[in-house]
């Protein structure tokens, strides 16, 4: 059930990150990509064994993704940009407020 979580959040993660890519500075393109090059770090599959832990994750994840957001708000039309960075704040929200039951449901 975690891992649903997981695969969700990371596809929504691509999702922003491929509307994001041309706010990313090359430097850190190159940085990312030799990360990935090296695989993922071993902590990523060690599952949380809490509710409290799993919380934490899922907050983790939500306010990464809200920050994604914010920054491709900002890399649009300005006239556009506090429509979308409201948008954004309304989804974490929202997230936020649904992480228990997200939490119970997947485990």
């Amino acid at each position: 059930m975690t891992h649903r979580i997981v695969l969700g959040v990371m596809m929504a993660c691509a999702a922003l990150a491929a509307q994001a890519q041309d706010t990313t500075p090359q430097q850190n393109v190159q940085l990312q990509q030799q990360e990935i090059a090296k695989g993922d770090p071993a902590r990523w599959h060690q599952e949380d064994t809490t509710e409290a832990a799993r919380m934490r994750t899922l907050r983790k994840e939500i306010g990464a993704a809200l920050a994604e957001a914010r920054l491709a708000c900002k890399k649009g039309a300005a006239a556009e940009r506090a429509g979308c960075m409201k948008e954004a704040q309304d989804t974490y929200q929202r997230d936020l407020a649904n992480a228990p039951q997200i939490v119970a449901q997947n485990h």
